[in-house]
């Protein structure tokens, strides 16, 4: 969304001489300029304006880019990797299953996969020109994601809170219950799993700030996040309250 002007193309390259932010450099040619092993990642590609896709049809191509100082930044040794949600509709449409053997409702994914992939890279074709498409080495649809992928993305997320809270001397765990009852929450079948980390800052880490600011909490307890009958429930071990 950083690049949906054209006047942004400056921001990659650098500006010309006499404008301001000459001396700086641009973000990406002065970054990969300074560091040529790189990996870069842009993110929702199609937002950007036209003239940014022009600047990376002669990275794609030639694998390099001149910047605003007349210099020849070389991209020969850089992987450039790109995301977008075009077909993210088509997916978000896509039938449920339902009920079914093991073997039929694996059949049945690689179907509906297919049929998603086929279309997902017409919609691309629609949107992207192509000669942009013919300089991407390889385009990956992937697949919804599973209950266990996003219960293993919940767990990451909670490691993350757990190094936060070890500052204060605290621990947190979270039940399988809990950890499903965040996945059914924070899942859309559009934005993926980007959700959850809201669906965790809502049930998980704005009530437990509140109780540490009401003093709920002791240094060496260890908080258990477990489901209840109206949502998730905190409860202190190794402490002498219990809340919930």
């Amino acid at each position: 969304e950083e690049y949906q002007e054209r006047h942004t193309v400056s921001r990659l390259i650098g500006a010309p001489p006499g404008y301001v932010g000459y001396e700086e450099g641009g973000q990406l040619t002065e970054a990969v300029r300074r560091r040529p092993y790189r990996v870069i990642l842009l993110d929702e590609i199609e937002k950007a304006h036209p003239d940014v896709f022009n600047s990376l049809l002669q990275i794609l191509d030639d694998g390099r880019l001149t910047d605003g100082h007349g210099r020849t930044v070389d991209f020969k040794n850089t992987v450039v990797i790109m995301t977008s949600n075009v077909g993210a509709e088509l997916i978000r449409r896509q039938m449920s299953i339902g009920f079914a053997t093991r073997k039929e409702e694996a059949k049945a994914q690689k179907l509906d996969y297919d049929t998603m992939k086929e279309r997902v890279l017409a919609e691309m074709k629609k949107t992207f020109r192509p000669e942009f498409i013919n300089r991407i080495d390889e385009i990956i649809v992937f697949h919804q994601l599973t209950e266990e992928q996003l219960r293993n993305i919940v767990d990451l997320m909670v490691k993350d809170l757990k190094g936060r809270l070890a500052d204060r001397k605290l621990n947190i765990e979270l039940s399988d219950k809990a950890k499903s009852w965040l996945v059914k929450e924070g899942y859309d079948p559009l934005y993926g799993a980007r959700p959850l980390r809201r669906a965790i800052e809502r049930y998980v880490e704005n009530p437990l700030s509140a109780k540490l600011l009401r003093g709920e909490f002791g240094q060496g307890d260890t908080v258990m996040v477990d489901l209840g009958d109206d949502g998730l429930t905190f409860t202190v071990r190794a402490g002498a309250k219990t809340t919930a």
